[in-house]
């Protein structure tokens, strides 16, 4: 019986993983859809996060089964609790990769970020697929490290938030304030991406050591 509820445990965390796999190819094809304006991709997006909404619905099912029917203690029932906060994290991130997707949608045929804006708001999405790669790799290996390090490379997103937000204000900008709107929201949303990765990556140094991370 343990041995089956700990077979249990460890497929939460492959689905964890999958799930971010699922996170990692929205973020990069809404902003593929973003950048190019293209309608089929953002559709595509849009479409997808079903299945990780479906997914989300199954870690939570596995994981008040075992609460309920097994009623771990310890190690395991902090396991099966981080787990439900991780899925709810990944979640979010698969919507915000929606609402980039439904940004593009929304100004087809046109582009949504000007081209001055274009080289901050490629490498905001970059950093933010980057760090869901990352964060998929900490939990396959349970890497309390690798989980710290990506919580104090977080303030490069923040810098490139402040970035956006300088050019957004400039006394130059001459696009109008739906596209100023835009950039704002865009710029939250690949934020707020990179926010939940780190806690995702908290999460697991807690499962691992039973502390979290300390606040700088």
């Amino acid at each position: 019986m343990r041995e089956a509820f700990h077979d249990q445990l460890d497929g939460i965390f492959a689905d964890l993983s999958d799930i971010c796999g699922q996170v990692e190819i929205a973020v990069r094809e809404a902003t593929k859809a973003l950048l190019s304006g293209d309608v089929h991709t953002a559709d595509q997006v849009i479409s997808n996060d079903r299945a990780i909404d479906a997914a989300r619905e199954r870690v939570d099912d596995t994981a008040f089964a075992l609460l309920s029917l097994q009623q771990p203690v310890a190690g395991d029932l902090r396991m099966i609790v981080s787990a439900l906060r991780m899925v709810s994290e990944l979640e979010r991130m698969g919507d915000l990769s929606v609402h980039v997707a439904k940004i593009a949608r929304l100004r087809v045929p046109s582009v949504a970020v000007p081209d001055e804006l274009r080289p901050t708001m490629e490498q905001m999405a970059r950093t933010a697929e980057d760090m869901v790669r990352r964060v998929r790799d900490i939990i396959v290996d349970r890497d309390v490290e690798a989980a710290i390090e990506l919580g104090r490379d977080d303030e490069v997103m923040d810098q490139l938030r402040r970035r956006s937000f300088t050019e957004l204000l400039s006394t130059d900008w001459q696009h109008g304030v739906e596209a100023a709107v835009d950039i704002a929201l865009l710029g939250r949303y690949y934020e707020r991406i990179a926010d939940h990765a780190v806690s995702v990556a908290n999460r697991v140094v807690f499962v691992v050591t039973g502390d979290l991370p300390p606040r700088d």
